[in-house]
């Protein structure tokens, strides 16, 4: 039998193939197989060309005398690494803070991490070693991920100017943290300085609505449970745990750590003591010195929660922080196509900085027309809204008002209008839709959040336009459904709707639109109403 080149060619390719798929899987196998080691604590031979700086001959977990409870621990290497995130370049303890720790306890890694090569220069004890967590083009990737420098069974993480007076301290956290088993609890804490400097706080990510709510938790005689920790602690993670979270070292540090933590369900647990010395309180030394650290410390909280996609921070004191969209800034979304945001297709809702926009809006907007003596009510899904919530419907993106157009000549705001857009004196933009023939209120110049209005007039006890849009709620129906009209609760004001709103609102949606809330295009995205 005689094989053509082709057919020669062919096999040939085959085998190759099939070659390239026997490394491949071979070598993902040796990656989960070394992955798996990490969470053990298994010693591992320190990779070249690394990112580290400072004793980079010696793998992170080699040594003498384990950080772990017994002869057990000795004969397997230390089972902590300590880790230093936060600091700062102008002014630190980084060094103090190793040679506290080295001091006690010499076997004990020590990695100070930081997203660029600290200036001036971090001057570490033998023994201490700096990770730069920037890429370099002549460097492997592991050389710059954390998670490929520690090979120890758990992490200590340790704030800035603290220090170790008491070597078995560690040892209780250990032994706290395999207390609990299995459950819940996959954080242990001790205080820096005093117990009452820590606050243990209860945090519900809700990233659907964009939001972190933080509340105050309730102190144990033992110890407090939580979700969350605000001041100065140390914190003890198993190493498995904190490099299965998406960020595992993002600054700062336990905002970012407790967020990913409580996604998960974890908990912390905040010991009563011991309690972990700090000489360096304050960390500065100069008021000059502080602005610059708080400065940065904003920065980078409003860094992180952009980029975990939280806009509004509920904190345990009443405030709130915001990080979404302003009048100064455009909104958080573009143009909607096909009725649907685009939010929408990442499973959350309207962010809150765009429904508090729409708020003020749709509250301005009323005034002017009621002091003007333009007849208004809530149209479409904005009654809809208001039926089911006494607001905003959590997913829309704009607000609807019907007006009578024989009243547009009393708004100064609206008769005008045809020959091109207003800017009021409070920042808002007045202007005819190019979209059809109605009006819209932008929120401002920059931020396009809107309220459209739109004119009917009564012909024969039916309200009609002249012309039509493809929006449900752009139809006619009899002017008895607007006399009289009905104050209504809407976004915390007292609005006008039709009197039978339930009628109002089959006529344009269709029957038991109320009770079976669902996205404005279900075509392209629909509700899931088991998640309500």
């Amino acid at each position: 039998m005689r094989i053509s080149l082709c057919q020669g060619l062919l096999t040939g390719a085959i085998v190759l193939n099939l070659l390239i798929l026997y490394y491949v899987s071979r070598a993902q196998q040796q990656m989960m197989d070394k992955r798996k080691e990490l969470g053990r604590g298994t010693r591992r031979v320190a990779l070249p060309g690394s990112g580290l700086s400072g004793g980079i001959g010696a793998p992170a977990g080699a040594g003498g005398d384990p950080g772990g409870v017994g002869g057990e621990a000795h004969s397997r290497g230390p089972r902590v690494t300590v880790l230093l995130r936060e600091f700062e370049y102008f002014e630190n303890y980084v060094g103090d803070v190793a040679n506290s720790f080295l001091r006690h306890r010499p076997e004990l890694p020590f990695l100070a991490v930081a997203d660029t090569s600290p200036y001036p220069p971090l001057v570490l004890p033998e023994g201490a070693r700096l990770l730069v967590l920037t890429a370099s083009p002549d460097q492997p990737p592991q050389a710059h991920r954390p998670e490929f420098h520690v090979q120890t069974e758990f992490v200590l993480l340790v704030p800035d100017g603290v220090e170790l007076e008491q070597p078995r301290a560690i040892e209780r956290l250990i032994r706290e943290l395999e207390g609990e088993g299995g459950g819940p609890v996959r954080l242990v804490a001790a205080p820096v300085l005093a117990r009452s400097a820590v606050q243990c706080l209860h945090l519900r990510v809700n990233l659907r609505e964009w939001t972190a709510t933080y509340s105050t938790a309730a102190s144990g005689s033992s110890g407090s449970v939580c979700s969350a920790l605000q001041g100065d602690a140390v914190v003890l993670i198993r190493t498995e745990d904190l490099f299965n979270l998406s960020v595992p070292v993002a600054r700062p540090l336990f905002s970012s750590l407790f967020v990913q933590t409580a996604l998960r369900g974890w908990k912390v647990k905040l010991l009563e003591g011991p309690c972990f010395a700090a000489n360096h309180r304050p960390l500065f030394s100069s008021a000059h010195n502080q602005w610059k650290a708080d400065t940065r410390l904003k920065e980078a909280t409003g860094r992180l929660m952009r980029s975990f996609g939280l806009k509004r921070l509920l904190l345990a004191d009443g405030k709130e922080q915001w990080y979404g969209c302003s009048k100064e800034t455009p909104r958080c979304f573009g143009t909607v196509q096909d009725d649907t945001p685009d939010y929408l297709y990442l499973d959350r809702w309207t962010p809150p900085c765009c429904l508090r926009a729409l708020r003020e809006t749709a509250k301005y907007v009323i005034k002017i027309l009621e002091t003007s003596g333009v007849r208004y009510w809530l149209e479409g899904g904005t009654l809809l809204g208001a039926v089911r919530h006494q607001d905003i419907i959590p997913w829309d993106y704009d607000v609807d008002l019907g007006i009578y157009l024989d009243d547009v000549p009393n708004c100064d705001h609206l008769k005008n209008l045809d020959s091109g857009s207003l800017v009021d004196a409070n920042g808002y933009v007045w202007e005819r839709a190019v979209e059809g023939d109605f009006y819209r209120v932008q929120y401002s110049e920059a931020n396009h959040l809107h309220v459209d209005l739109w004119p009917f007039y009564p012909r024969n006890g039916i309200m009609t336009k002249d012309t039509w849009t493809e929006h449900k709620q752009d139809v006619e129906f009899p002017e008895h459904f607007l006399q009289p009209l009905v104050p209504m609760s809407f976004a915390g004001v007292t609005a006008y709707s039709p009197n039978n709103y339930r009628g109002f609102l089959e006529l344009k949606f269709g029957e038991g639109v109320i009770e079976n809330p669902q996205y404005p295009n279900p075509s392209k995205k629909r509700l899931d109403r088991s998640k309500l």
